[in-house]
């Protein structure tokens, strides 16, 4: 086996060991592989050793590799996932090319994507981007704001709004991970009460997927453990 089928199969596991510590169903943890800097064919390895879905952060680089992998496997069921800001002008070809996108941060780009989705594809999956630390430098809806525009973008045809998204403040501590995810999970209930059928906590990632397991994450975003160093030479 290649060293990234080795390192899912690895992650895989962890993933399942924390899910039964924390007295839930393994099957309930989704695995987001963030495939970002790295080139087709780590992608394409990741793949054929089972995993489908690929998380981008950068629309060219992705859309290129979706290219070379309908090329190169197009019996692989790869599904493609946007987890990087949105800029207007790439709402189009995300719409048109993705699955699942996970930055949505505002209404306006949430109505674009709804727009130009194209109507021969399922409604394209939905995760609002919440700024659950409140930090200046990150993209996302303040917690206050959430529910509002969660509301919103439910409304729209051509989307299906799934669930939440967070990236939180760095903290090398168990708790202080723990207590973001924990107000993630706990918005996600208060927007659930609004009659919204969310069933989705996109959180955690490589350094802290045992905290966002534990309070409740759905799909894990983990591109370091599978790939390794993102300075790593290709």
């Amino acid at each position: 086996m290649s060293l990234i089928s080795d390192n899912l199969q690895a992650v895989l596991a962890d993933i399942r060991a924390c899910a039964v510590a924390a007295g839930r169903d393994p099957q309930q943890v989704g695995l987001l592989a963030v495939s970002k800097t790295f080139p087709a064919e780590a992608v394409l390895q990741a793949a054929r050793a089972g995993q489908q879905a690929f998380g981008e952060n950068y629309l060219q680089e992705a859309l290129e590799k979706i290219r070379v992998l309908q090329i190169l496997a197009p019996e692989l069921p790869v599904e493609w996932h946007f987890i990087g800001p949105i800029q207007s002008n790439k709402t189009r070809a995300i719409a048109e090319h993705f699955s699942w996108v996970h930055s949505v941060d505002r209404e306006k780009i949430a109505g674009r994507l709804s727009g130009q989705r194209p109507i021969e594809l399922p409604p394209l999956n939905i995760c609002l981007q919440v700024n659950i630390s409140g930090e200046a430098s990150k993209s996302g809806v303040l917690p206050e704001e959430a529910a509002a525009v969660a509301l919103k973008i439910a409304a729209l045809p051509h989307l299906r709004l799934r669930g939440l998204m967070a990236v939180p403040e760095p903290s090398a501590g168990m708790q202080e991970q723990r207590q973001a995810f924990r107000r993630l999970r706990e918005l996600s209930e208060q927007i659930r009460a609004h009659g919204l059928p969310l069933d989705t906590l996109s959180m955690g990632m490589s350094a802290d997927l045992h905290a966002a397991i534990a309070e409740g994450s759905t799909m894990l975003r983990i591109g370091t453990a599978i790939f390794g160093s993102r300075h790593y030479a290709k």
